[in-house]
């Protein structure tokens, strides 16, 4: 539950991939487009379209232009990881991180899973299969410059697709609201109340009650009934009443009040304040063991923040299948085949050159891809640069007509360079693997 360090200003290097990636998906997403209007069955290719619209080209898209427009100081709302304004910031904490946490759990609250792999696999299954998930990720939603410190929510009837939900974010030391008026934690609680697509980039995401004030009175009622010695006070007109669209484009409306919860005066007993609950699995999985659970909820926030993000994970994971198929397609061309069993020398070292050259590239893909998830800073910059390459040539040869991008391996293998470069090249990707620099930059002693 500590509070996060802002993510430090997008690089120029992940800046030019990022527009490389942007570029490339459009241009895959049209040539696809295209392919599925030729035939009835060829109409699936508007899955993998949509998909790489809504979830890589729209999303940096909305990136750009809300750096251009959306002011870059508090006025009482939270952004979206693209960029787009989010949900109103209607909750303030005073108090300690530990007894926040202790509050918010004794009145039935749930941590929220951190976004992983397992993780997001997890909420996809309970969602599909309606099995309970008391501790699925929410989305990020970013204020101060970073993403919300910890987040909690509670379940309805055990409904994955239904659920209150609260984050919080650790004010800056010293930082005031406007008008002067101070408190530790600003939140933004909102009720999920299905599941659909977003207004904005089509993307599968929760839907939102529109009244976010019964959501916010609702964490400030469960507080008190937890905890006698929770004091509430109200900022008044904190900002003008006003109705807006979230993130998602959901409509909501809200009166400007902000309730304040005094947690300053909760005692926090020896466990809750160093085994915060957070699981990462749904109800059904978890061990029934009381002491194996608490060992596995002692990961403190810092151990969280060093897990890998599924943007490492998805990026590595699409490297591999794409080198994995081109070295299927050099082993099943008869050709090459055909030559190793040439009576010719030169032949059959021309084939074997071209096998032992497509299992080195194989190989260094492999070896690149372990650094990377170790957090190896330059092996991520070398994967994006060489991912970058490989779509530079595949457009060149497909301009001079040498490359045919049709219902084939080369569209294939082209969409998953694409998509590989756009999850490495993400923030949360940047931020994990500059993360050992920048702790050594923090330990050195300024002189």
């Amino acid at each position: 539950m500590q509070m996060q360090q802002p993510l430090p200003p997008t690089t120029v290097g992940d800046r030019v991939f990022f527009l490389i990636g942007t570029g490339a998906a459009i241009w895959l997403a049209v040539i696809m487009a295209i392919q599925g209007v030729r035939s009835w069955w060829a109409l699936l290719l508007f899955v993998p379209v949509w998909a790489i619209i809504a979830y890589l080209a729209l999303p940096r898209l909305h990136r750009m232009l809300s750096d251009l427009y959306v002011p870059d100081y508090f006025f009482g709302r939270t952004r979206t990881a693209d960029g787009l304004l989010g949900d109103p910031v209607n909750l303030g904490v005073d108090g300690s991180a530990a007894q926040l946490d202790a509050v918010m759990t004794s009145a039935g609250w749930h941590r929220a899973d951190e976004i992983t792999a397992a993780s997001t696999w997890g909420i996809i299954v309970s969602t599909l299969t309606r099995r309970s998930y008391p501790t699925a990720p929410v989305s990020p939603l970013m204020l101060f410059g970073r993403r919300h410190d910890v987040a909690y929510q509670q379940e309805v009837e055990g409904n994955p697709k239904q659920r209150h939900h609260v984050r919080f974010w650790h004010c800056p030391p010293g930082w005031l609201l406007p008008g002067g008026a101070k408190t530790d934690w600003l939140g933004a609680g909102t009720y999920d109340t299905d599941v659909g697509l977003s207004f904005f980039t089509l993307q599968v995401t929760h839907r939102i009650d529109e009244n976010t004030d019964i959501e916010r009175d609702y964490v400030v009622s469960s507080a008190r009934a937890a905890a006698p010695a929770v004091q509430v006070r109200v900022l008044h007109d904190f900002t003008t009443g006003y109705h807006s669209r979230n993130g998602g484009g959901d409509r909501f409306i809200t009166d400007g009040n902000l309730p304040v919860i005094d947690v300053s005066a909760v005692t926090v007993p020896p466990v809750a304040e160093h085994v915060p609950e957070a699981t990462a699995r749904p109800e059904s999985a978890r061990p029934e063991s009381v002491r194996e659970r608490a060992r596995e909820a002692a990961a403190s926030a810092e151990q969280i923040a060093q897990r890998v993000p599924l943007s490492i994970v998805a990026g590595v994971a699409f490297v591999l299948l794409s080198g994995l198929i081109e070295l299927a397609v050099s082993l099943a061309v008869d050709d090459i085949w055909g030559l190793l069993g040439s009576t010719s020398e030169d032949n059959r070292m021309i084939a074997a050159s071209v096998l032992v050259i497509s299992g080195l590239i194989t190989l260094a893909q492999v070896v690149t891809c372990v650094f990377v998830l170790r957090g190896g800073r330059r092996s991520r910059a070398l994967l994006m640069v060489l991912l970058s390459l490989g779509i530079l040539v595949t457009a060149m040869d497909y301009i001079d007509g040498q490359a045919v991008l049709a219902l084939n391996l080369t569209l294939l293998t082209a969409s998953l360079d694409c998509i590989a470069l756009l999850a490495l090249s993400s923030e949360s990707a940047s931020l994990w693997s500059h993360r050992r620099r920048r702790s050594r930059e923090a330990s050195i002693p300024a002189s």
